[in-house]
């Protein structure tokens, strides 16, 4: 299921799909618990389709539009011209780095005595 799918349903229909996953997720959870789960990756992907069915939804209570549902209203063929590069300036040398500190090394026993 891909967001895209689900922007473009109503509330009604999220609200189902959202019921169906709980209810998956619910018994692929009981499947894992008694040991007849053979493919425990089902369990993160049902939960990734619950997050982006309340992603939708809550785009939808704030009043956000997806950048994919405007790209898909503009007309065909129309593509914005691309902003001129400007001038290169002059290079600046870039400050030098501080000189690197020496390495602290253990001192043998000999010397601290």
């Amino acid at each position: 299921m891909k967001v895209d799918e689900l922007r473009v349903l109503e509330a009604d229909e999220l609200s189902i799909r959202m019921r169906a996953a709980r209810r998956e997720l619910y018994e692929l959870r009981f499947k894992h618990a008694v040991g007849q789960l053979e493919n425990s990756s089902q369990i993160s992907k049902v939960r990734h389709d619950i997050a982006r069915i309340m992603t939708v939804l809550r785009e939808r209570d704030f009043g956000i539009v997806a950048t994919m549902v405007a790209d898909a209203l503009e007309p065909a063929g129309f593509a914005p011209e691309p902003e001129p590069e400007p001038a290169p300036a002059a290079v600046e040398e870039a400050p030098e780095a501080p000189a690197a500190k020496p390495k602290r090394t253990r001192k043998k026993a000999e010397e601290t005595r």
